[in-house]
């Protein structure tokens, strides 16, 4: 079994939310109300404090309901059910017309110069990733990996073992990091977990914050639970994360400029949208898939390895993916390898629904299909010329002879 975070903290946000929805412009009669919710909700960050002292997602709740108790002349003392605000009209809710120009991207940055070159990066699956530069890599990446750091926000996953004793693994856990930038936005935090998609950032806000551009970072809640859609107008982005099964999936559009917009060049390789994942990192699907027909052998001879919760073989995967997946592209593939390696139906889901993405975000729609696979070669993953080449014939006599063997 998956190991899960003792943490709560995602859980006392949510509610807080649900509790205060269209809440932000309390008039007075309603601010009794609103401190009962803040108390309801300060007991339920004290009920979770001991697993989650060292949560960064905790520490920032307790200080906005510090922060919000103070402005609302709230007593920590009082009545602490939890009873739902009523919603204002739609369209008045955090609505702010006269955001500054500055917080509108293709207004402020490209005022005299060309449109933004739009960029997409996507993680879904076994993980498979898709970078900035359309590479598409099956990775291991096991822990958590930062998928974006740029000066405007950073994007950390963290991966777990599907199975026990598989290398198989997928996102169980997502932080977005949206840090302060000028009068548009307060820095915000998203986080989600595996059963945790909250339609809201850690401090129970669903917008930047009480700056005059507020409005220029809002979530959506697509789909409840399984679909949220996050919109940065003020750096020009938006962002897709999904739970499908147990595991997140996240997508992102991204002007380039944005996305190369670093004060560090040199460490630019360790973020897995720009640059891949290393190439130890990075695993082949054929030779994969000759491990598994070598495990499928070994499993007939004795019960030494683990069966699959539910058995595809090359045909059934095939047949399940074509389903949802028509083309036979690199999300195809993926969507069969993800069956063959985890035996879990709703990986055919998080390959259609990443592809579903990619049509949404992708700025060329020529590209949307990857046929090819690719290992990145950036600096940092570069491989001494004419090795590759080599190292492939090697390994391919080898495989022979081992078939012959077996």
């Amino acid at each position: 079994p998956t190991v899960t975070s003792p943490c709560k903290i995602l859980k006392c946000n949510s509610e807080f939310w649900a509790a205060t929805s269209g809440s932000h412009h309390l008039g007075t009669e309603e601010v009794p109300e609103f401190c009962t919710a803040l108390r309801t909700y300060a007991h339920c960050t004290r009920r979770t404090a001991r697993t989650c002292r060292g949560d960064l997602a905790y520490h920032s709740a307790v200080h906005g309901i510090d922060d919000l108790m103070e402005q609302h002349n709230c007593s920590k003392d009082g009545p602490t059910s939890q009873p739902r605000l009523r919603t204002l009209p739609p369209g008045d809710s955090q609505e702010r017309s006269d955001s500054p120009e500055i917080c509108h991207y293709e207004k402020s940055f490209h005022k005299h110069s060309a449109t933004p070159n739009y960029t997409h990066c996507g993680l879904f699956g076994d993980p498979h990733l898709r970078t900035f530069t359309d590479t598409f890599q099956t990775c291991k990446v096991q822990g958590a990996w930062p998928l974006i750091d740029n000066n405007y926000l950073n994007v950390q996953v963290t991966n777990t073992p599907v199975l026990p004793g598989s290398t198989a693994t997928a996102t169980s856990k997502l932080t977005i990091i949206f840090k302060s930038f000028q009068e548009c936005v307060d820095q915000k935090v998203y986080q989600a977990e595996m059963d945790e998609l909250p339609a809201a950032f850690v401090d129970g806000s669903k917008n930047g914050g009480d700056k005059h551009g507020a409005n220029s970072l809002k979530i959506t809640e697509k789909v409840s639970g399984q679909h949220i859609e996050i919109q940065a107008k003020y750096i020009g982005t938006t962002i897709v994360v999904r739970q499908v099964g147990r595991y997140l999936t996240f997508a992102v559009r991204m002007p380039e400029e944005v996305v190369n917009a670093v004060e560090d060049r040199d460490s630019q390789g360790l973020y897995l949208c720009l640059r891949g994942c290393p190439l130890n990192q990075q695993i082949d699907f054929q030779t994969i898939r000759s491990a598994q027909a070598t495990e499928g052998r070994a499993r007939r001879k004795g019960p030494s390895l683990p069966p699959s919760p539910e058995a595809f073989t090359y045909e059934t995967a095939t047949a399940k993916c074509k389903e949802k997946l028509p083309v036979e592209d690199l999300y195809f593939q993926s969507c069969v390898f993800d069956l063959l390696t985890t035996g879990d139906v709703n990986f055919m889901l998080a390959a259609y629904y990443a592809f579903e993405d990619v049509k949404m975000l992708h700025s060329n729609k020529d590209k949307l299909h990857l046929y090819e696979r690719t290992r990145d070669l950036a600096p940092g993953n570069v491989a001494p010329s004419g090795a590759l080449p080599a190292l492939w014939v090697v390994l391919l006599c080898l495989s022979h002879c081992w078939l012959c063997l077996l």
